[in-house]
Protein backbone atom coordinates (compact mmCIF):
# COMPACT_ATOMS: atom_id res chain seq x y z
CA UNK A 1 0.00 0.00 0.00
CA UNK A 2 1.57 3.05 -0.92
CA UNK A 3 0.95 6.52 0.25
CA UNK A 4 0.82 10.40 -0.05
CA UNK A 5 3.85 10.45 2.09
CA UNK A 6 6.25 8.36 -0.69
CA UNK A 7 6.77 10.55 -3.67
CA UNK A 8 3.80 11.30 -5.88
CA UNK A 9 2.82 10.05 -8.83
CA UNK A 10 2.83 13.22 -10.74
CA UNK A 11 -0.56 13.42 -12.84
CA UNK A 12 -2.32 10.44 -11.15
CA UNK A 13 -2.27 12.04 -7.66
CA UNK A 14 -2.75 15.40 -9.26
CA UNK A 15 -7.00 14.57 -9.56
CA UNK A 16 -7.25 11.71 -7.48
CA UNK A 17 -7.83 13.15 -4.20
CA UNK A 18 -8.95 9.82 -2.14
CA UNK A 19 -6.48 7.22 -4.28
CA UNK A 20 -4.16 4.90 -2.07
CA UNK A 21 -1.44 5.81 -4.72
CA UNK A 22 -0.64 4.54 -8.81
CA UNK A 23 1.44 1.83 -10.11
CA UNK A 24 3.00 1.77 -13.28
CA UNK A 25 3.76 -2.53 -13.19
CA UNK A 26 3.00 -4.56 -16.64
CA UNK A 27 1.93 -7.09 -14.49
CA UNK A 28 -0.58 -8.02 -12.65
CA UNK A 29 -0.69 -7.30 -8.61
CA UNK A 30 -2.53 -7.56 -5.31
CA UNK A 31 -5.93 -5.61 -6.40
CA UNK A 32 -6.07 -4.43 -2.95
CA UNK A 33 -3.47 -1.69 -3.74
CA UNK A 34 -4.76 -0.40 -7.00
CA UNK A 35 -8.89 -0.64 -6.45
CA UNK A 36 -9.55 2.66 -5.56
CA UNK A 37 -6.83 4.09 -8.06
CA UNK A 38 -9.36 5.51 -10.84
CA UNK A 39 -12.77 4.97 -9.39
CA UNK A 40 -13.17 7.69 -6.79
CA UNK A 41 -16.26 9.74 -8.06
CA UNK A 42 -19.50 8.11 -9.24
CA UNK A 43 -19.77 10.22 -12.16
CA UNK A 44 -20.20 8.07 -15.43
CA UNK A 45 -22.49 5.81 -14.66
CA UNK A 46 -25.36 6.00 -12.09
CA UNK A 47 -25.92 2.49 -12.30
CA UNK A 48 -23.70 1.77 -9.12
CA UNK A 49 -21.46 3.03 -6.59
CA UNK A 50 -17.74 2.88 -5.10
CA UNK A 51 -17.69 0.98 -1.98
CA UNK A 52 -16.76 2.91 1.21
CA UNK A 53 -13.25 1.82 3.13
CA UNK A 54 -15.22 -0.54 5.32
CA UNK A 55 -16.65 -1.90 2.44
CA UNK A 56 -13.48 -2.36 0.65
CA UNK A 57 -12.05 -4.27 3.88
CA UNK A 58 -14.63 -6.77 4.31
CA UNK A 59 -14.22 -7.72 -0.09
CA UNK A 60 -10.51 -8.32 1.29
CA UNK A 61 -11.22 -10.32 4.42
CA UNK A 62 -13.69 -12.57 2.39
CA UNK A 63 -10.99 -12.89 -0.46
CA UNK A 64 -8.31 -13.69 2.11
CA UNK A 65 -10.57 -16.35 3.55
CA UNK A 66 -11.32 -17.58 0.26
CA UNK A 67 -7.73 -17.77 -0.12
CA UNK A 68 -6.89 -19.73 2.90
CA UNK A 69 -9.63 -22.57 2.39
CA UNK A 70 -7.92 -23.16 -1.39
CA UNK A 71 -4.65 -23.18 0.04
CA UNK A 72 -5.50 -25.86 2.89
CA UNK A 73 -7.63 -27.57 -0.05
CA UNK A 74 -4.03 -27.95 -1.65
CA UNK A 75 -2.39 -29.04 1.36
CA UNK A 76 -0.78 -25.96 2.88
CA UNK A 77 -1.28 -23.71 5.37
CA UNK A 78 -2.41 -19.94 4.81
CA UNK A 79 -3.15 -17.37 7.41
CA UNK A 80 -5.86 -14.29 7.10
CA UNK A 81 -3.90 -10.61 6.69
CA UNK A 82 -2.73 -8.41 7.24
CA UNK A 83 -5.60 -5.91 6.42
CA UNK A 84 -5.76 -2.34 6.04
CA UNK A 85 -7.54 -0.70 8.77
CA UNK A 86 -9.94 2.40 7.62
CA UNK A 87 -7.48 5.01 8.96
CA UNK A 88 -4.79 3.07 6.64
CA UNK A 89 -6.67 3.64 3.62
CA UNK A 90 -7.19 7.73 3.95
CA UNK A 91 -4.83 10.50 3.44
CA UNK A 92 -3.85 9.13 0.38
CA UNK A 93 -3.92 11.31 -2.94
CA UNK A 94 -2.99 15.05 -4.32
CA UNK A 95 -3.58 16.55 -1.47
CA UNK A 96 -4.92 16.44 1.75
CA UNK A 97 -7.97 17.48 2.55
CA UNK A 98 -9.17 15.95 6.51
CA UNK A 99 -7.38 17.94 9.05
CA UNK A 100 -8.35 15.48 12.21
CA UNK A 101 -6.64 12.95 10.16
CA UNK A 102 -3.56 14.74 9.62
CA UNK A 103 -3.59 16.25 13.32
CA UNK A 104 -3.76 12.45 14.42
CA UNK A 105 -1.05 10.90 11.19
CA UNK A 106 0.27 13.19 9.50
CA UNK A 107 1.11 11.88 6.23
CA UNK A 108 0.93 8.38 7.54
CA UNK A 109 4.10 7.85 7.86
CA UNK A 110 3.75 5.82 11.30
CA UNK A 111 0.70 3.45 9.41
CA UNK A 112 3.20 3.07 7.17
CA UNK A 113 5.58 1.95 8.96
CA UNK A 114 3.00 -0.27 11.10
CA UNK A 115 1.82 -2.09 7.50
CA UNK A 116 5.79 -2.73 6.82
CA UNK A 117 6.53 -4.54 10.39
CA UNK A 118 3.03 -6.56 9.93
CA UNK A 119 3.96 -7.61 6.48
CA UNK A 120 7.20 -8.19 7.38
CA UNK A 121 5.60 -10.38 10.62
CA UNK A 122 3.46 -11.87 8.39
CA UNK A 123 3.25 -16.25 8.94
CA UNK A 124 2.50 -16.56 5.90
CA UNK A 125 6.61 -15.93 4.83
CA UNK A 126 8.09 -17.80 7.75
CA UNK A 127 5.85 -20.86 6.97
CA UNK A 128 6.50 -20.30 2.92
CA UNK A 129 10.57 -20.35 3.72
CA UNK A 130 10.41 -23.08 5.89
CA UNK A 131 9.15 -25.15 3.31
CA UNK A 132 11.17 -27.31 0.98
CA UNK A 133 12.23 -25.79 -2.39
CA UNK A 134 9.76 -28.64 -3.98
CA UNK A 135 6.92 -27.61 -1.70
CA UNK A 136 8.18 -24.06 -1.83
CA UNK A 137 7.68 -23.72 -5.69
CA UNK A 138 4.17 -25.91 -5.48
CA UNK A 139 2.95 -23.39 -2.56
CA UNK A 140 3.77 -20.32 -4.77
CA UNK A 141 2.30 -21.78 -7.83
CA UNK A 142 -0.85 -22.76 -6.20
CA UNK A 143 -1.28 -19.28 -4.31
CA UNK A 144 -0.14 -16.94 -7.47
CA UNK A 145 -0.41 -19.65 -10.54
CA UNK A 146 2.01 -19.24 -13.43
CA UNK A 147 2.21 -19.11 -16.98
CA UNK A 148 2.12 -22.96 -17.24
CA UNK A 149 -1.35 -22.45 -16.91
CA UNK A 150 -2.12 -19.82 -18.99
CA UNK A 151 -2.28 -16.02 -18.73
CA UNK A 152 -4.90 -13.75 -19.52
CA UNK A 153 -4.46 -10.47 -20.65
CA UNK A 154 -6.50 -7.21 -20.68
CA UNK A 155 -5.70 -4.28 -22.94
CA UNK A 156 -5.13 -1.00 -20.88
CA UNK A 157 -7.09 2.10 -21.78
CA UNK A 158 -4.30 4.18 -22.01
CA UNK A 159 -2.08 1.54 -24.15
CA UNK A 160 -0.06 -1.44 -23.09
CA UNK A 161 -1.33 -4.62 -21.56
CA UNK A 162 -1.59 -6.31 -18.08
CA UNK A 163 -1.38 -10.10 -17.56
CA UNK A 164 -2.51 -12.42 -14.74
CA UNK A 165 -2.00 -16.44 -14.81
CA UNK A 166 -5.80 -17.99 -15.28
CA UNK A 167 -5.42 -20.66 -12.29
CA UNK A 168 -4.48 -20.12 -8.60
CA UNK A 169 -5.58 -19.73 -4.79
CA UNK A 170 -5.84 -16.02 -5.84
CA UNK A 171 -7.79 -16.46 -9.22
CA UNK A 172 -10.01 -18.78 -7.74
CA UNK A 173 -11.02 -16.69 -4.66
CA UNK A 174 -11.53 -13.42 -7.12
CA UNK A 175 -13.77 -15.70 -9.41
CA UNK A 176 -16.07 -16.39 -6.40
CA UNK A 177 -16.05 -13.35 -5.42
CA UNK A 178 -16.80 -11.65 -8.97
CA UNK A 179 -19.08 -14.24 -10.42
CA UNK A 180 -16.75 -14.57 -13.14
CA UNK A 181 -12.66 -14.05 -12.62
CA UNK A 182 -11.98 -13.17 -16.92
CA UNK A 183 -14.62 -10.53 -16.69
CA UNK A 184 -13.80 -8.67 -13.93
CA UNK A 185 -9.99 -8.75 -14.50
CA UNK A 186 -11.00 -6.91 -17.74
CA UNK A 187 -13.16 -4.65 -16.30
CA UNK A 188 -10.60 -4.00 -13.27
CA UNK A 189 -7.94 -3.03 -15.13
CA UNK A 190 -9.92 -0.84 -17.37
CA UNK A 191 -12.09 0.90 -15.10
CA UNK A 192 -8.39 1.01 -12.56
CA UNK A 193 -6.65 2.86 -15.65
CA UNK A 194 -8.35 5.80 -16.76
CA UNK A 195 -6.46 8.53 -14.88
CA UNK A 196 -3.94 8.88 -18.07
CA UNK A 197 -6.72 9.94 -20.65
CA UNK A 198 -8.10 12.81 -18.83
CA UNK A 199 -5.10 14.08 -16.06
CA UNK A 200 -3.11 16.09 -18.35
CA UNK A 201 -5.57 18.26 -19.92
CA UNK A 202 -7.18 18.62 -16.09
CA UNK A 203 -4.23 20.19 -14.66
CA UNK A 204 -3.77 22.29 -17.28
CA UNK A 205 -7.10 24.02 -16.85
CA UNK A 206 -7.21 27.19 -15.21
CA UNK A 207 -9.39 26.78 -12.46
CA UNK A 208 -7.29 24.09 -11.40
CA UNK A 209 -3.80 26.12 -11.51
CA UNK A 210 -5.79 29.30 -9.76
CA UNK A 211 -6.45 26.72 -7.28
CA UNK A 212 -3.42 25.64 -6.57
CA UNK A 213 -2.20 29.07 -6.71
CA UNK A 214 -4.69 30.21 -3.54
CA UNK A 215 -3.72 27.04 -1.80
CA UNK A 216 -0.12 28.41 -1.98
CA UNK A 217 -1.32 31.92 -0.99
CA UNK A 218 -2.82 29.94 2.06
CA UNK A 219 0.03 27.58 3.25
CA UNK A 220 2.74 31.13 2.97
CA UNK A 221 0.31 33.13 4.94
CA UNK A 222 0.85 30.17 7.84
CA UNK A 223 4.48 30.53 7.22
CA UNK A 224 5.16 27.50 4.96
CA UNK A 225 6.57 28.27 1.36
CA UNK A 226 5.00 25.49 -0.81
CA UNK A 227 3.92 25.92 -4.36
CA UNK A 228 2.01 22.63 -5.10
CA UNK A 229 1.36 19.76 -2.16
CA UNK A 230 4.08 16.85 -3.89
CA UNK A 231 6.21 19.90 -3.30
CA UNK A 232 5.98 19.25 0.65
CA UNK A 233 6.17 15.76 0.49
CA UNK A 234 9.26 16.21 -1.68
CA UNK A 235 11.34 18.50 0.48
CA UNK A 236 9.76 16.70 3.82
CA UNK A 237 12.67 14.08 4.05
CA UNK A 238 15.04 16.80 3.80
CA UNK A 239 13.00 18.89 6.26
CA UNK A 240 12.88 16.16 9.10
CA UNK A 241 16.99 14.94 8.45
CA UNK A 242 18.82 14.57 11.57
CA UNK A 243 16.27 15.53 13.24
CA UNK A 244 14.59 13.15 16.50
CA UNK A 245 11.73 10.64 15.51
CA UNK A 246 9.58 13.00 17.84
CA UNK A 247 10.48 16.28 16.26
CA UNK A 248 10.32 14.75 12.28
CA UNK A 249 6.85 13.52 13.69
CA UNK A 250 5.64 17.03 14.48
CA UNK A 251 7.28 18.64 11.79
CA UNK A 252 5.23 15.90 9.78
CA UNK A 253 1.94 16.64 11.51
CA UNK A 254 2.26 20.62 11.12
CA UNK A 255 2.67 20.63 7.76
CA UNK A 256 0.09 17.71 7.05
CA UNK A 257 -2.43 19.71 8.95
CA UNK A 258 -1.52 23.34 7.75
CA UNK A 259 -1.83 21.48 4.23
CA UNK A 260 -5.24 19.82 4.43
CA UNK A 261 -6.65 23.08 6.71
CA UNK A 262 -5.81 24.77 3.28
CA UNK A 263 -7.17 23.15 1.00
CA UNK A 264 -10.53 23.48 2.67
CA UNK A 265 -10.03 27.09 3.52
CA UNK A 266 -9.50 27.31 -0.56
CA UNK A 267 -11.11 26.25 -3.40
CA UNK A 268 -8.51 23.33 -4.80
CA UNK A 269 -10.47 20.54 -2.61
CA UNK A 270 -13.64 21.61 -3.55
CA UNK A 271 -12.24 22.79 -7.74
CA UNK A 272 -9.97 19.45 -8.30
CA UNK A 273 -12.77 17.55 -6.88
CA UNK A 274 -15.73 19.07 -9.32
CA UNK A 275 -12.91 18.90 -12.40
CA UNK A 276 -12.30 15.32 -11.92
CA UNK A 277 -15.86 14.57 -12.20
CA UNK A 278 -16.39 16.77 -15.22
CA UNK A 279 -13.56 15.22 -17.11
CA UNK A 280 -14.20 11.91 -16.74
CA UNK A 281 -17.68 12.66 -17.65
CA UNK A 282 -16.58 14.75 -20.90
CA UNK A 283 -14.02 12.24 -21.40
CA UNK A 284 -14.42 8.39 -20.34
CA UNK A 285 -17.72 8.06 -22.37
CA UNK A 286 -16.53 5.06 -24.07
CA UNK A 287 -15.94 3.56 -20.79
CA UNK A 288 -18.76 3.77 -19.07
CA UNK A 289 -20.11 0.02 -19.49
CA UNK A 290 -16.90 -0.75 -18.00
CA UNK A 291 -17.10 1.35 -15.27
CA UNK A 292 -20.50 0.41 -14.75
CA UNK A 293 -19.64 -3.58 -14.68
CA UNK A 294 -16.89 -2.89 -12.39
CA UNK A 295 -18.96 -0.70 -9.79
CA UNK A 296 -22.05 -3.59 -10.26
CA UNK A 297 -19.21 -6.26 -10.00
CA UNK A 298 -17.87 -4.94 -6.72
CA UNK A 299 -21.09 -5.06 -5.06
CA UNK A 300 -22.47 -7.96 -5.96
CA UNK A 301 -18.67 -9.10 -4.37
CA UNK A 302 -19.87 -7.29 -1.34
CA UNK A 303 -22.80 -9.28 -1.11
CA UNK A 304 -21.30 -12.27 -1.38
CA UNK A 305 -18.38 -11.16 1.13
CA UNK A 306 -20.96 -10.65 3.69
CA UNK A 307 -21.79 -14.08 3.14
CA UNK A 308 -18.67 -14.92 3.46
CA UNK A 309 -17.66 -13.57 6.81
CA UNK A 310 -21.35 -13.26 7.91
CA UNK A 311 -20.86 -9.35 8.96
CA UNK A 312 -21.44 -6.26 7.18
CA UNK A 313 -19.50 -3.15 6.79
Amino acid sequence: MKRAFASACTAALIVALTMAGCTANETDQSDSARQRQDTSAENTTSQGRELTDAEQILVQRAEELLVKKCMEGEGFKYWVGPLPTVDDLKGGGYVLTNADWAKEHGYGSRLEEQVQVAQRNDPNHAYANGLSQKDRVRYSTALDGGPSSGMLTAELPGGGAIQTPRDSCRVDAKDQLYGDFEAWFQVEKTATNLTALYAPDLVKDERFVNAVKDWSACMREAGHDYADPPQIRERLPQLTKGLSTEKAYAAEVELAVAEATCAVQTPLAATARALQTEYRDNKLKQYSEDIAAYQRMRLAALARAEDITGSTA
